[in-house]
């Protein structure tokens, strides 16, 4: 039997580090391969994680409530699937002789040099709130401008009467809110707008919603028609689908699209559709429905989160007209769809120009200039919106 270690596994793009909510086994209980062994939790999801090896568990390196690194070992494992760990080899993880400077918080720690490690200390700045904010350092590292703008910030006048309601942010709103801050600070925030004449697309959908409610018991919402569009405007301009990495551009060649979602505490999620250009309408209608069920009753996985290239968001379902969408990082665009109104419009007739009743709708845009320009950015924009008023009326689900 060897002694091997149990990873902290990688549990969707960009998420480096998770913070563990318990432990499902204890010291001495036997273990098969693919076991979930504890709950963690990301910013984007509470999932099991399961063991890598079958074997019995020998200790536990971090305990619930710790926030512990991608590939970081949290527990040993006596198993017969991988090589013995030398014995200098832990002594390495758990006791090096000359450790980087460091601030220890309650059960996790995040590394800090000396001037930010004093700064924090003279402002009693909590353990929560040191991993809320959002560092501009190589590997995200807090850097002392960093930490001043944070303090800045923090000291903002605040008046609460003793009739106020105080509410502490819970986990997933503190996260938002630096994934959000971080997303401004990242990327160079560009938004264009559109109006478009979606009047065909309201009259298909009125007249099959009934049908398709009647055999599927779901309901058919616009989102899906959106996310055609979309997927269509990105195959015409590939350059929309990158990342940045440093000086360098990643064409992704997957077009998955993420699903901005409204959860029932007022938090926001968004889960991830797969090649949605390789589907068709049907499809999109129930990967779409079936995202919004498993996020809204809490039973979104890993999986369901990760890989997104490009985010749409359907501001209209809370009467919105438009609005300017964060980025999702590390995307370079975000498209939110604004409240389908009636409007009276000029249009063009056999016999000439006549008025007529409209239904409009804003887009809006929102893309990394760094990599963006406003040709491309306005172009994409312009193209989901033919596809939208060019939609076949005639075609069924």
């Amino acid at each position: 039997m060897a002694k091997v270690e149990l990873l902290m596994p990688k549990m969707g793009e960009s998420i480096m580090e998770a913070k563990i909510l318990s432990w499902l086994k204890k010291p001495g209980d036997v273990i098969a391969q693919d076991e979930s062994v504890l709950e963690a939790a990301t910013d984007k999801v509470d999932t099991e994680v399961p063991s890598q090896f079958s074997g019995t568990l020998l200790e536990i390196l971090a305990e619930a409530g710790e926030i512990v690194q991608v590939g970081k070992p949290i527990a040993y494992i006596e198993s017969d699937q991988a090589p013995k760990i030398k014995a200098h080899e832990h002594h390495a993880h758990v006791a090096p002789k000359t450790p980087p400077p460091k601030i220890k918080t309650e059960k996790s720690e995040r590394f800090l040099s000396p001037l930010v490690r004093n700064i924090a200390k003279q402002e009693e700045i909590s353990t929560a709130e040191i991993n809320a904010i959002s560092g501009s350092g190589m590997g995200g590292r807090i850097t002392k401008d960093d930490m001043l703008s944070y303090i800045k910030n923090r000291r903002a006048p605040s008046f609460a009467s003793g009739e106020d309601e105080i509410i502490e942010m819970d986990r997933m709103r503190q996260m938002i809110a630096s994934r959000m801050l971080e997303s401004r600070r990242i990327s160079a925030h560009v938004t264009s707008f559109v109006e478009t004449d979606v009047t065909n697309i309201v009259g298909w959908r009125n007249k099959v919603k009934g049908e398709f409610q009647r055999t599927t018991g779901d309901i058919l919402t616009l989102t899906p028609l959106f996310i055609e569009a979309v997927a269509k405007a990105i195959c015409d301009y590939p350059m929309i689908n990158v990342q940045v990495s440093g000086h360098t551009i990643i064409k992704k060649k997957d077009i998955n699209i993420g699903v901005a979602v409204a959860l029932p505490n007022g938090n926001l999620i968004v889960p991830v559709i797969k090649n949605a250009d390789r589907l068709r309408l049907r499809e999109l209608v129930n990967a779409v429905n079936l995202l919004a069920k498993k996020a809204r009753g809490n039973k979104l996985v890993a999986d369901d989160l990760s890989g997104g290239t490009f985010t749409v968001s359907n501001m209209g379902s809370f009467g919105n007209v438009m609005g300017t969408p964060i980025i999702m990082q590390p995307q370079a665009g975000i498209i939110a769809f604004g409240v389908v109104q009636k409007k009276p419009a000029v249009i063009e007739t056999p016999s000439g120009d006549a008025i007529a009743i409209r239904h409009k709708m804003f887009l809006s845009h929102s893309y990394d200039h760094r990599v963006v320009d406003g040709a491309l950015g306005g172009s994409v924009l312009r193209r989901v919106s033919e596809y939208l008023e060019k939609f076949d009326t005639h075609q069924s689900l």
